[in-house]
């Protein structure tokens, strides 16, 4: 059964897909506009009936709005992961990000050891160095209309077939409804919000979860060579998968491959 809620964490909402039972998956959607949990990783809860799946609304996204006194960014984006699962009452979980959601996955196990067990960094951001690639920069400053919806998502798939008119017309009406608090996240110049969410180099050599990157060889948004391969001289268990006629979402684009990876990685027991 999938539920969805409305939690209050530190004194703010924040809106959550739950499914499943099981051990505990945190699944932290990327950074576009129009973007939430349910919207990201639905299909993927589906696909994981032996797992509990939490799947946040991040702030200014969805339904969970920007705490009064923050404007969003790696540390409040962790922060309130964090203190989720805590409010929740979830000791020890995984925990699989997207893009903008794999920098704070990162981020999150480098803060909680004793409670992350496995990382899924899928497209991730948060790589030293990386910078902002041309597409991110369109894609954050994407139109709430059907045009910038259509523009987005052109650039997140290789598969220009998947950019279908239910999916522009979808995705234009999510970016409408949250486009007030989007705005307020990535206003130009807009590299300073990519360095905002890239880890020092410290951060990633102490993370000790297991982590496995899953990474499209045609990502334009976050480009493999950019991205994941620097990652692994800096992290200390890490394996990278990377998927071919692949472009910045694995999970729509090859979503048995990334199910079977998924729930492969996620099943196995970390060392320590």
């Amino acid at each position: 059964m999938t539920e969805l809620r409305t939690v209050t964490v530190d004194g703010s909402p924040v809106h959550v897909m739950e499914h499943g039972t099981g051990p505990a998956v945190l699944m932290l959607h990327g950074s576009g506009p129009g973007t939430t949990g349910s919207g990201a990783w639905a299909a993927t809860a589906r696909a994981l009936p032996s797992w509990h799946v939490v799947a946040p609304d991040q702030a200014g996204f969805g339904r969970t709005p920007i705490p009064a006194g923050s404007r969003g960014g790696l540390r409040l984006w962790t922060e309130q992961a964090a203190a989720l699962m805590d409010t929740l009452g979830v000791e020890e979980y995984a925990v699989v990000g997207h893009s903008m959601g794999g920098a704070v996955a990162l981020a999150l196990a480098a803060a909680r050891p004793r409670q992350v067990t496995h990382v899924v960094a899928v497209s991730t951001m948060g790589t030293p160095g990386a910078g902002l690639s041309p597409d991110l920069d369109a894609i954050w400053a994407a139109p709430a209309d059907p045009l910038g919806a259509r523009d987005m998502l052109s650039r997140l798939v290789l598969d220009q077939a998947l950019v279908t008119e239910p999916a522009v017309a979808a995705r234009a009406a999510a970016m409408r409804e949250g486009e007030a608090a989007y705005a307020s996240l990535f206003p130009p110049p807009r590299a300073r919000w990519a360095d905002d969410l890239t880890l020092p180099v410290r951060t990633l050599a102490g993370i000790r979860a297991p982590v496995l990157l899953v990474h499209g060889a045609q990502d334009r948004v976050t480009p493999l060579g950019t991205a994941a391969l620097p990652l692994l001289e800096h992290l200390a268990d890490v394996r990278l998968h990377v998927l071919g006629r692949c472009g910045h979402v694995p999970a729509l684009e090859h979503p048995h491959d990334f199910q079977r990876l998924l729930s492969s990685f996620l099943d196995r027991k970390p060392d320590h």
